[in-house]
């Protein structure tokens, strides 16, 4: 889905996220997209997305990577092991978490301004 092209630091200000990584705040956000399922993701993600996922470890760095993404969300709380914000931040993905559902999360970026 198509949105209102920003940055990540951008995005992440608007919906109130928190940051776990900023790797590279001023990366290009352009669309989003929600899975879990980590070789759909890798398959399907547009490039520049904000992708929402409750995946949470290392191999969810490597398909933002892989993807191309602009950034990842976390939502439901997810935590961030260490070792994946060590790849993260090695590897220039940024993380952002938050409290809110996937479904919450995705309405309000196709919603925003």
């Amino acid at each position: 889905m198509q949105i209102k092209e920003c940055t990540a630091a951008r995005l992440a200000e608007e919906l109130g996220l928190e940051t776990v990584v900023s790797a590279d705040p001023e990366r290009r956000v352009c669309c989003g997209y929600a899975g879990d399922l980590l070789s759909w993701v890798m398959g399907r993600a547009p490039v520049d997305c904000a992708w929402v996922t409750v995946m949470s470890n290392v191999n969810v760095v490597a398909v933002a990577t892989l993807a191309d993404v602009g950034c990842v969300i976390l939502a439901e709380n997810a935590e961030l092991d260490e070792d994946a914000a060590e790849k993260a931040r090695a590897v220039g993905i940024n993380v952002y978490r938050t409290a809110m559902p996937v479904f919450e999360v995705c309405a309000k970026i196709a919603n925003r301004g």
